[in-house]
């Protein structure tokens, strides 16, 4: 199957289509494949033929034969095309930014501050709480914790890395410099933890250390926006974020909070963390870096 340019924004919704009638007339491993890719469609622009077939519990040849079926030459026509889906959707933002114009701003605070609160409302149900608790007793544990973030996420990937290691003593900081993500994921083990933040589009890098996680067994915390999220495939937690707003991206407000939250419960369960903030305290203070209390 050859898709033109013209043709290439609507890939996707000719692949979902074919999906869905592969999922009712074809054999019961192409079938069940098929069903699953309904869900997961995004993926496939994101894995390899056997990170795919681990993913959805198929064999790599059910996945090659599938890439047939939907008329491809193989899964690397597939993936690509998909590729080339997600490359054209580039205004996801812009067109965010552009709806703004149709909110008065009286109404927009209004607006802003409901989503806030559903946002975290949403976070703190009782199976986000779960991932959480999971989470502080796999960081607290970790030999070390590598987060990571990029863009927008960066921000509060080094907020939690800057707060973690004032509070403990197994936060790296986050990556900042060209290259060193890579030098530091090729250096996690197996008894570390690596924190990623991203949320659609996806930046490269952070789906990169992922990845590096992925292959040297390192587990990994995705904090995410979907299932269908290419960082979340494979992580040893996964915690879907409410992102909802009139905002120009993707609100990260409960981003912060569930982060803020995870170091409140660990420094909770911590015998050292008291003490480790007092000293940190007192060096600052000691060195200058805190104006002194006016008397």
């Amino acid at each position: 199957m050859t898709h033109t340019p013209q043709a290439q924004a609507t890939a996707t919704a000719q692949i979902a289509r074919q999906l869905a009638e592969i999922a009712l007339s074809a054999p019961p491993a192409l079938r069940q494949l098929a069903l699953w890719l309904q869900d997961n469609l995004p993926l496939v622009a994101f894995s390899s033929v056997r990170q795919l077939a681990e993913a959805a519990g198929a064999s790599p040849n059910t996945v090659m034969r599938l890439a047939q079926a939907l008329g491809f030459g193989g899964y690397g026509e597939l993936r690509e095309s998909l590729r080339l889906d997600l490359r054209s959707a580039t205004d996801i933002y812009a067109e965010r930014t552009r709806e703004l114009r149709q909110h008065p701003g009286a109404a927009l605070w209004d607006i802003a501050a409901r989503a806030d609160l559903d946002n975290i409302a949403a976070l703190y149900q009782p199976q986000g709480i779960e991932v959480l608790e999971r989470c502080a007793a796999r960081l607290l544990a970790a030999r070390c914790v590598h987060t990571v973030g990029a863009r927008s996420c960066f921000g509060i990937a080094h907020h939690f890395a800057y707060l973690g290691g004032i509070a403990f003593g197994n936060f790296s900081p986050p990556p900042s410099l060209p290259g060193m993500l890579v030098d530091q994921m090729a250096t996690a083990a197996t008894d570390d933890v690596v924190v990623a933040i991203a949320y659609e589009h996806y930046s490269s890098e952070v789906v990169l250390a992922c990845d590096i996680a992925r292959d040297r067994d390192v587990p990994f915390v995705a904090l995410t926006d979907r299932p269908s999220s290419p960082i979340a495939r494979g992580a040893a937690e996964a915690l879907f974020l409410p992102m909802g707003g009139p905002h120009i991206m993707p609100s990260l407000t409960a981003a912060l909070s569930a982060l803020e939250s995870l170091l409140a419960v660990m420094a909770s369960r911590s015998p050292e963390a008291a003490r480790r903030v007092a000293e940190h305290e007192a060096r600052v203070r000691d060195f200058g870096g805190y104006i002194p209390p006016r008397r």
